[in-house]
């Protein structure tokens, strides 16, 4: 028996002694656009917005404080979740999908759910989808790209390629983000009612919508919806709940119940807005006879987004969060989109009575790809060499126990598609600049960029002139994993897309 082997066994066992013996309901919390800085309990000096709900999971649970979205924007980040798998191995190089984009997951594609309900689960999402959906027009042909004012879909038509074609039972909720029509929700394959009317959320996103469908209810119906989902749950067979959120991404638009409340502004009052969701679910899971076996985890696709709190203050939105005394993406250099670590390391919550240590925290680094292979541990399942070739399982880290990985570093990806990769406290950066939506270069004229996340988690010292060794060795390591197709130890698998470039955007932005 190797060593790797021999852990995992460990492993195993140890999670049966803290009595985690029956498969874990698994429920996965995916906010948009929350910053890691947002929740209070994680930025307790510099965080000024409440949040009881996800700061009550953190004292309960574990918390991972170098955890990060597989990109820096939303679609190619989600595509990692479901299938332990980083984005740009698909035909998605950067940027997002949009309201009428085709499927971007392949319908032969294992993803955590079909993997989970191989191993007898319930399985269901609530929430935003955008992942793509294979929508026709009504002359049957297949949509693509933005739904506008005078594109929309075939309202009657079967839904394919979306969640319950991709292992989820059930699904109750919308193609894409509040600010992308068409505005309509969706219930498992099926358009609840016919989108007629034309409605605008966010300027310049005209689109068509259903009558009395208000973007500003959204997010209470998931929470509604969710909670409703874990009532009818019951202690003889697991579940999997993928819930992801709306919010706090743009239209901002907390309820009235939360407007003004956090005296920072519309952001700072739809975060709170936001964690009293989070809390809704939390006590349907209290309020039911599984709760000490049910792992709840919270983390978010991206940082906070620039546009946060509108285009209030001297500098725009994350500026004027700042001027108030919140740093929405914590010590952390850049926000949405950006390849610093702003734009991707995010909030990760778990709270599992039967498996985890109250009050604790984890420093190992994870990535959102990793929930594949953590649920197939920890359901006894094995992994197929074409699936989940990008995730590692954290499972040992619950246990405050080392994480074994054939994995050497973790890859990082910016709405621009420029590269960037971790190993320990090293991080390379192939790009001048953010990678993404700031404005702002290196002051010197080095092509790339070098950081010690340890000394330096701000990202200010470029130490790239200094330390070529390191970079080399790391640029060597990232084309290695983007080549195999796979960064974990298995057979070389394809990428969707061959020669895909890492060293793009190797100089000034």
């Amino acid at each position: 028996m190797n060593k790797f082997v021999f852990f995992i066994c460990v492993v195993t066992l140890s999670l049966a002694a803290h009595g985690a013996v029956h498969k874990p309901n698994i429920i996965y919390i995916l906010a948009d656009d929350l910053g890691y800085g947002d929740v209070h309990a994680l930025n307790p000096e510099q965080g000024k917005i409440p949040t009881p709900g996800m700061d009550r999971l953190a004292k309960q649970g574990m918390v991972f404080t170098d955890a990060h979205s597989s990109s820096s924007v939303c679609t190619p980040t989600r595509y990692g979740v479901l299938t332990g798998r980083y984005n740009w191995r698909s035909r998605l190089q950067s940027g997002v999908l949009h309201g009428l984009d085709q499927p971007l997951i392949a319908s032969d594609r294992l993803t955590v759910a079909g993997l989970l309900k191989q191993q007898g689960y319930n399985t269901a999402i609530v929430g935003k989808w955008h992942l793509g959906l294979g929508l026709q027009k009504p002359d049957g042909t297949p949509t693509k790209g933005k739904a506008t004012a005078n594109q929309g879909a075939d309202w009657k038509a079967r839904i394919t390629g979306g969640p319950v074609d991709l292992g989820f039972d059930s699904w109750y909720g919308i193609a894409a983000s509040l600010d992308m029509p068409p505005y309509i929700f969706i219930e498992n394959d099926r358009f609840v009612g016919e989108a007629t009317e034309i409605k605008e959320f966010y300027p310049k996103r005209k689109g068509p919508a259903a009558p009395g469908f208000e973007a500003a209810e959204v997010l209470d119906i998931i929470g509604q919806k969710s909670a409703e989902y874990i009532g009818r749950q019951t202690k003889d067979k697991p579940f999997f709940m993928y819930i992801p959120l709306t919010s706090p991404h743009t239209p901002i638009l907390p309820s009235p119940k939360w407007q003004g409340k956090s005296e920072l502004g519309v952001y700072g009052d739809f975060v709170m807005h936001t964690d009293s969701v989070v809390g809704r679910i939390t006590a349907a899971v209290d309020a039911s006879n599984f709760a000490d076996n049910t792992m709840i985890i919270v983390t978010s696709d991206n940082g906070c987004s620039k546009v946060a709190d509108g285009a209030r203050g001297s500098k725009g939105g994350v500026e004027f969060l700042k001027e108030q005394g919140h740093y929405p993406n914590g010590r952390y250099r850049g926000s949405k989109s950006d390849i610093w670590d702003g734009g991707h390391r995010v909030p990760f919550i778990v709270r599992w009575p039967a498996g985890v240590k109250a009050g604790s925290s984890s420093d190992e680094i994870i990535c959102l790809t990793d929930l594949m292979a953590t649920c197939a541990e920890l359901t006894g399942a094995r992994l197929p060499d074409h699936a989940g070739e990008d995730s590692v399982s954290f499972a040992p880290a619950l246990l405050g126990k080392p994480m074994v990985s054939t994995l050497k570093g973790v890859v990082h990806h910016s709405v621009s598609g420029r590269f960037a990769y971790r190993e320990g406290k090293w991080k390379i950066l192939l790009t001048n600049g953010s990678g993404g939506w700031t404005k702002e270069t290196m002051a010197d004229d080095s092509p790339a960029q070098l950081y010690d996340m340890e000394a330096d988690p701000g990202e200010q010292k470029n130490l790239y002139e200094s330390h070529p060794e390191v970079f080399n060795r790391l640029l060597a390591q990232l084309e290695s994993d983007v080549k195999r197709g796979r960064s974990t130890a298995g057979p070389d698998q394809r990428n969707d897309v061959e020669n895909i470039n890492t060293s793009r955007g190797m100089k000034r932005r």
